[in-house]
């Protein structure tokens, strides 16, 4: 069941009498039980964009359907009741440093109006959901980041909403943090079948929890894919340079210099990562095949993985072994040198081999 559908969503700013286009013709939809992702690189316009999702930025034009309403033609008392049903976790956590983790988390079920034999028991229902129900009377202070995240996640959680905007909530941790973060985040999913929007510029959050991704860059969203399938097949400059600026330290026209003979991005998904096909057609077509470079990727729907390889032997040979990989489901790309002329990427798709 859909929760939240974007429609054509525009925002813009004037700057020196000059307009700033900071979303520009966004459209996606968010699922029941589902992790989507708005990644990109800083100023892409993702927290505009999430800003504009519960209506705290007003965008200039396009839909924003949620709970059977089009958020944008609501006045303020509905709006005020729809984010109620929208949690949002804050990069910074945002937490009361002068109220203690159980007030923090009771905050929202306060200013509903609730009363306090309606609070007390789902307060206490939060903090052992998170692990924390003996910080209940600690300051934020007194707790190391990831608890106050999690803090966070529980005040999110407070009114049971349906949709969870999570905005950089990872990028103020350290690594060890941030693993525990995702892993509620995944729990909360799992359990309660909440769908989740998922603001990061980190590659590595990403393939970690969603389920889908986007792939923003100057307002708009360049593409947009199952995590399984941006891996394997990254199609727009940016998202390559995204998952390589993750996965490899050394640029790979650096391993086109190293050969004259034509070289593939081979793609692998999780039934075929650990099939031995390169050594299958080695010896079935007679070519040789040199791994320049190589990594796997666990994400949420499994493993995945790639390899950069140059074929060298009889054309026809080599041909016949990229069609047996394409039959074995191997997403293949032939690959030229960048000649460091596009803007970092590398080595970049030519064509796609079938």
């Amino acid at each position: 069941m859909c929760v939240i559908r974007v429609e054509h969503l525009r925002k813009s700013f004037l700057l020196d009498k000059t307009a700033i286009h900071a979303v520009d013709d966004v459209s996606f939809s968010v699922d029941e039980g589902e992790v989507f992702g708005l990644i990109g690189l800083s100023g892409a316009g993702k927290s505009t964009l999430v800003r504009c999702l519960n209506l705290l930025e007003r965008p200039d034009s396009g839909e924003i359907w949620f709970d059977g309403l089009n958020l944008v033609e609501q006045d303020d008392s509905v709006l005020r009741e729809k984010r109620c049903r929208m949690g949002i976790i804050f990069q910074h956590f945002n937490l009361f440093m002068r109220k203690t983790v159980w007030e923090n988390v009771a905050y929202p079920l306060r200013i509903a109006g609730q009363r306090t034999k309606e609070i007390t028991p789902r307060v206490e229902e939060l903090l052992d959901y998170i692990g924390l129900s003996a910080h209940a009377r600690s300051y934020p202070a007194e707790l190391s980041g990831g608890q106050q995240q999690r803090v966070g996640i529980a005040r999110a959680l407070a009114m049971n909403p349906r949709l969870l905007l999570s905005d950089e909530a990872t990028s103020a941790l350290d690594p060890v943090n941030t693993e525990l973060v995702l892993s509620m985040l995944r729990k909360v999913v799992d359990d309660l079948g909440i769908a989740v929007i998922l603001i990061t510029h980190q590659m590595e959050v990403a393939k970690a929890l969603c389920d889908r991704i986007a792939v923003m860059e100057n307002g708009k969203i360049v593409e947009e894919n199952t995590v399984e399938e941006l891996f394997l097949r990254p199609r727009h400059a940016v998202t390559r340079r995204m998952i390589r600026g993750f996965d490899e330290d050394i640029p790979l026209e650096h391993f086109a210099d190293l050969t004259s003979a034509p070289v593939y991005r081979l793609g692998f998904r999780s039934q075929t990562v650990t099939r031995p096909l390169i050594s299958d057609i080695s010896r079935r077509f007679n070519v040789d095949a040199n791994i320049l470079a190589g990594n796997i990727n666990a994400l949420v729907g499994g493993d995945v993985g790639y390899l950069v390889v140059s074929f060298e032997g009889e054309e026809e040979a080599v041909c016949g072994a990229l069609s047996s990989l394409h039959e074995d489901g191997v997403e293949i790309l032939k690959l030229e040198p960048g000649n460091g002329q596009n803007n970092g990427v590398g080595l970049h798709a030519k064509e796609e081999v079938r």
